[in-house]
């Protein structure tokens, strides 16, 4: 008999091809031609359309000009500006869409890939919370473009199934939920990854950092997930420090972008959220409803707190964070453990010089209650480790937040 129980695991590994460092743009005509497109359509926002070459550097690569360009991604994806894309990408036929930019670029060519395909409303395709009931996502079964990724951000939105996008009337977001729309090809290219500024970099591998925390605590962990969490991991403590110092290090950027890759991957094979559920879902909330609060801001003033909050239902899996940060003091019971983690958590952030507090980034103190009703709602709650009944339980994490 085995001294120990394995449980089972199972890891997918879906079809995409990464393309990185120095001219690494240069692929993205190969990889239409692969994908059968003939009229290629661009979606970015303003700052990629105006203060970059990008767009040059793609119908270079192209050796003509895309079919169209939307150039109207805002940040958040509000429902309007995925309207307006498709409305544009239906008018030129478009066959395969290649997203320029960061997080906000990606969700939003993914949504107009959904809602070219399924018609009707984002409201038809979006995530149900019946009251009582656990979620429902409608499975949205239509084919679906290919798309083709040039990131200028490292970016957990990357590989995903999941597009969140804003409701233009209530603000609360809408999320889809569709594996076909993940990215045929990813394009890490050197010289596009620095087109962003360093905060935004260290805003998007913020949030990246606390999801690794996260899924690092999750109760069950398999040694595949937890090899590639582990790299990501090191991946972030060595490279996020880095590119504060030196702006222009073009492989810091790069191996963030594989430090996001890593991550996503982990999740296929089983790494999951729900260790730290309540801090995705209020920092969701919080960035929606304070657009000065940047997404990495969001999860370096929450992550914290959540533990915390969380620790009586996951010593262990937090003392497993001590662990991998190398904080636990010899001794050390899970319990203190769990403590330091939590506190070499917010350290980090500090150190690469995100906000730590709500107050810091215009939250006022009456504004905790509405941030609070509006994550009762998003699905990432519902997944937390600490099962979540009343508003005011996340109104208590928010005040030791703020």
């Amino acid at each position: 008999m085995p001294d120990h129980t394995v449980n089972p695991f199972r890891h997918v590994a879906y079809p995409v091809r990464v393309f990185a460092g120095d001219n690494a743009i240069s692929n993205v005509r190969r990889e239409v031609d692969r994908l059968g497109g003939k009229r290629p359509f661009v979606v970015c926002g303003q700052s990629v359309a105006r203060r970059t070459n990008l767009l040059e550097r793609v119908a270079e690569a192209l050796g003509d000009e895309p079919a169209g360009v939307f150039d109207g991604v805002q940040a958040g994806s509000p429902e309007s500006s995925v309207l307006e894309g498709v409305q544009r990408a239906r008018e030129v036929d478009a066959d395969v869409v290649i997203a320029v930019g960061g997080g906000s670029a990606v969700v939003t060519a993914r949504a107009i890939i959904i809602m070219l395909a399924e018609g009707g409303s984002p409201h038809d395709h979006a995530t149900k919370y019946p009251p009582g009931q656990r979620p429902i996502s409608p499975r949205l079964m239509r084919p679906k473009l290919p798309n083709i990724l040039v990131l200028t951000t490292p970016t957990t939105a990357a590989t995903r199934a999941g597009t969140a996008i804003i409701d233009g009337e209530t603000g609360h977001r809408l999320e889809m939920f569709d594996p076909k729309t993940r990215p045929a090809s990813v394009i890490w290219d050197t010289d596009a990854l620095l087109t962003a500024p360093s905060d935004l970099c260290i805003s998007a591998s913020g949030s990246l950092f606390s999801g690794v925390i996260s899924a690092l605590q999750a109760p069950a962990l398999n040694t595949m997930a937890t090899a590639d969490l582990l790299a990501a991991l090191g991946l972030l403590v060595e490279n996020l420090p880095a590119v504060r110092k030196m702006p222009n290090n073009g492989e810091a950027r790069v191996n963030l972008c594989a430090a996001s890759f890593t991550y996503n991957r982990a999740w296929d094979t089983g790494a999951s959220g729900s260790a730290l559920g309540v801090v995705s879902a209020l920092a969701h909330s919080l960035d929606t409803r304070y657009p000065d609060c940047s997404h990495g801001a969001a999860y370096s003033i929450l992550t914290s707190p959540g533990m915390r909050f969380n620790r009586s239902h996951n010593v262990s899996g937090q003392a497993r964070v001590a662990d991998a940060l190398g904080v636990r003091e010899p001794g050390d019971r899970d319990e203190e453990a769990a403590e330091s983690a939590a506190d070499a958590v917010g350290g980090f952030f500090e150190a690469i010089g995100l906000p730590g507090a709500l107050r810091e980034v215009g939250v006022p103190a009456d504004g905790i209650t509405e941030i609070a009703e509006d994550a009762m709602t998003d699905f990432g709650l519902h997944r937390n480790v600490r099962p979540i009944e009343r508003v005011e339980e996340l109104e208590e994490v928010l005040r030791g937040a703020w």
